[in-house]
């Protein structure tokens, strides 16, 4: 089983890459973005079988590990 977590920072929370993406985007002629938040994404290869279980470890993972929950949201995708 395979687990896809995509971590991203809360609203409010200031985004300085996502704002030198935004600025390059432009000075390379891409002038249609007015915002861009950045993140990150991790995939994982899970030996757990149980869905449920698979899920309680991982929310953990990312509430130990992953992602900073002070100022970054995480949602978690199993894929069989």
């Amino acid at each position: 089983m395979k687990a896809r977590v995509h971590v991203t920072l809360k609203s409010g929370v200031l985004d300085p890459q996502g704002r030198a993406i935004q600025h390059t985007l432009g000075s390379l002629g891409f002038g249609g973005v007015s915002d861009v938040r950045q993140g990150k994404f991790l995939e994982l290869d899970l030996t757990e079988t149980d869905r449920a279980a698979a899920e309680r470890s991982v929310k953990d993972m990312c509430e130990k590990l992953l992602a900073n929950t002070v100022i970054e949201n995480y949602s978690i995708e199993l894929v069989e």
